[in-house]
C-alpha cells in the first residue's frame, strides 16, 4: 500500500536537512512540540524520580495507569539517535503504553551523545533496568513481569541490554519490544534492501543516517560492536521473547526483521510485525491515528501474553 496520506501530508512539509547539525537547537526545537501538561493522557499518576545505578543518578518519570496495588513493570528507552530525546518529547507514548499495557512504565532519562561518551546511554538503560527490579516492592512490581521497550535508537538500548543481561546472569527481563529499531550502525547500504528502496521520501532517509549517528559514534561507538549494532551478535540463544515492529516504508524495516527471524531461529519467541503504509517514527508521530494506535493494543496483548493480533493495519505480522 502507498504511504498513508496523512504521513505524506507531514513528509511533505519536511524541510532539507541543514548542512551541519546543532544537538543544542534541535533539542530545543523537540521539546518545544511537546504537549502541554493539561493535554496529556491522564494517568493514575506520573512521578518524577531517580534511579540510583552503579553508572550514576539517573532522571526516570514513573506512569502508574491505575490505582491497583502490584504491576508489570515496562522500562522504556526513548528513541532520537542517540542524541535527540527525552522522557518529555516521548512522554505521550510512554502514557500510551502505560494506559494500553496496565504496565507501570518507567521512562528513561538516559545521558546523550555528543556531550557523553558512549558507553553513557546504554550503562544508563541498563542500570535503571537493574534499579528497577531491586527497587520492585517500592515501584509496585508484581515480581513477575519486566519488560523493556523502545523506539528507534531507544530500540538498539533495548537489544543491547537485554544481551547485556543475559551474558550477566541477570534473568529478570521477561519481554523485550523493538519498535523499527536500529540495529546495524555500519549502514552499508548492500546489506539490507530496505535502505535502498526507501532511500528517499519518506521521512528518514538513508543518506541522513550516518550523520544523524555520527555523534554516536563519534563518541567511541564502533558499529562493529555488538553493544552498538546488536545485529552483529552471533549467539542469540536464550534471550528474553520479542516483539520486532517495523515500518514498510522504513530504510531500517529490514534489519529489524532480519533480528527477529534470527531470534526465533535462535529459539527465542519472537513475533515480527510490519505496519503498512507507515515510515520510521510512526509510533512517536502517528500513533494517534486509528491503523497505528493498535500497535498499543498489540504491545498490550504481548506483554499479557495474549496471542498478538496478526499484526500492522492489513494483517501483515508474522510470527
Amino acid at each position: 500500500m502507498p504511504l498513508h496520506p496523512e504521513i505524506a501530508k507531514f513528509v511533505a512539509t519536511l524541510p532539507p536537512p541543514p548542512a551541519r547539525l546543532d544537538p543544542v537547537a534541535m533539542r530545543a526545537h523537540d521539546e518545544s512540540h511537546a504537549a502541554a501538561p493539561e493535554d496529556r493522557l491522564p494517568l493514575h499518576s506520573v512521578e518524577d524520580l531517580t534511579a540510583a545505578t552503579p553508572y550514576g543518578d539517573v532522571p526516570v518519570r514513573a506512569y502508574t495507569p491505575t490505582g491497583e496495588t502490584a504491576y508489570g513493570l515496562l522500562v522504556y528507552f526513548h528513541g532520537g539517535a542517540f542524541f535527540l530525546g527525552s522522557v518529555e518529547t516521548h512522554d505521550h507514548v510512554a502514557r500510551s503504553l502505560a494506559k494500553a499495557t496496565g504496565f507501570k512504565v518507567v521512562s528513561v532519562g538516559y545521558r546523550l551523545a555528543p556531550e557523553h561518551a558512549f558507553p553513557a546511554g546504554l550503562e544508563d538503560c541498563y542500570g535503571v533496568v537493574r534499579w528497577a527490579a531491586e527497587n520492585g516492592e517500592a515501584l509496585g512490581w508484581d515480581g513477575e513481569r519486566l519488560a523493556i521497550a523502545g523506539d528507534s535508537s531507544g530500540g538498539t538500548f533495548v537489544a543491547a541490554v537485554a544481551q547485556a543481561a543475559h551474558d550477566d546472569g541477570f534473568g529478570a527481563i521477561t519481554h523485550q519490544v523493538l519498535y523499527y529499531p536500529s540495529l546495524d550502525l555500519d549502514f552499508d547500504e548492500d546489506r539490507y534492501p530496505s535502505l535502498v528502496e526507501n532511500a528517499v521520501g519518506y521521512g528518514l532517509e538513508t543518506a541522513g543516517l550516518k550523520p544523524f549517528n555520527a555523534f554516536y559514534v563519534d563518541s567511541g561507538a564502533d558499529p562493529a560492536d555488538p553493544r552498538v549494532s546488536p545485529a552483529k551478535r552471533d549467539d542469540l540463544c536464550g534471550l528474553p521473547r520479542a516483539l520486532v515492529v517495523t515500518a514498510e516504508f522504513d530504510p531500517l524495516r529490514d534489519e529489524g526483521e532480519l533480528y527477529g527471524r534470527r531470534l526465533a531461529e535462535a529459539g527465542v519467541e519472537a513475533v515480527v510485525s510490519r505496519y503498512d503504509g507507515a515510515g520510521h517514527g510512526f509510533v512517536q508521530h502517528f500513533g494517534w491515528l486509528p491503523e497505528y494506535r493498535k500497535v498499543f493494543e498489540e504491545t498490550a496483548a504481548f506483554l499479557n501474553d495474549g496471542a498478538p493480533d496478526a499484526g500492522g493495519p492489513d494483517g501483515g505480522g508474522s510470527r
